[in-house]
């Protein structure tokens, strides 16, 4: 039991051998009971020195245990969405987060993460929702007063037409969060030693293609992610373009 640990304190504690005095490491063992925790379940991090003999004999140990196993691949995080403790655009922020390369994608998943699509998702029910219960009154008791309708109408019908605009705007940036996300594919062409590869081996600070003299080093595609400015970009170098029936068979399929 980890009653005895403070909740959310960091405690140093000895960790042993189930069944043994066999010491396995000396580890910060913090302690979050539930509802307050990652996944609003018990939870227990171990901090444990990182080598992998301490690594691999503590997790065999608590293998050993009744009932612990090895979490699933982003097992925490269903567990916290089931728990009610995410929201799916949460998740998808923390997904991105993981997968951040650059800092602009670290920004963007960070925003979401935080809620910032949610509050803006949770402004536009609120305003549909006002919108709906006007609309009600109006088929509900239109007929007690005629100039009800008209009056809804009138101020209804602006909200929605601009809900509608923001929605489309929404959309409409969705696929710049995908770019940020996934980063725009740029395709150096031109003719054959032009400088294509020197130019992709510049932007990337290393000697990432064969550089020579002689015309069509380069034979098929070479793709690179890149960090330019702290947004990603996949590069990619190809063959040098000429005239088909003076590039041999290789040239054509690169």
């Amino acid at each position: 039991s980890l009653a005895w640990l403070a909740p959310r304190m960091a405690t140093l504690a000895k960790l042993l051998a189930p069944g043994s005095d066999e010491r396995l490491d000396s580890a910060l063992v913090l302690w979050f009971p539930a509802p307050r925790s990652f996944t609003g379940e018990d939870v227990a991090e171990l901090h444990v020195h990182g080598g992998r003999a301490v690594v691999a004999a503590v997790l065999a140990a608590l293998g050993a245990l009744p009932g612990h196993r090895l979490a699933e691949r982003g097992e925490f995080t269903r567990r916290a969405f089931g728990n009610g403790r995410m929201d799916l655009t949460e998740v998808e922020g923390l997904s991105d987060l993981l997968a951040a390369n650059t800092d602009a994608q670290r920004r963007q998943a960070l925003a979401q993460m935080g809620g910032a699509a949610r509050a803006r998702f949770d402004g536009w029910r609120a305003q549909i929702l006002d919108c709906l219960a006007h609309t009600e009154a109006v088929i509900d008791f239109g007929e007690d007063a005629d100039d009800l309708g008209s009056d809804v109408l009138r101020v209804v019908s602006p909200r929605v037409a601009e809900l509608a605009a923001q929605m489309t705007r929404a959309l409409a940036d969705a696929r710049r969060g995908e770019l940020l996300r996934d980063g725009p594919r740029v395709v150096i062409v031109g003719a054959p030693n032009a400088g294509k590869s020197s130019l992709l081996n510049r932007l990337a600070q290393r000697p990432a293609a064969i550089v020579t003299p002689i015309a069509g080093t380069t034979r098929d595609v070479l793709e690179l992610e890149l960090q330019l400015g702290g947004f990603p970009l996949r590069l990619c170098d190809t063959a040098g373009l000429r005239p088909r029936d003076e590039a041999d068979e290789i040239e054509v399929e690169g």
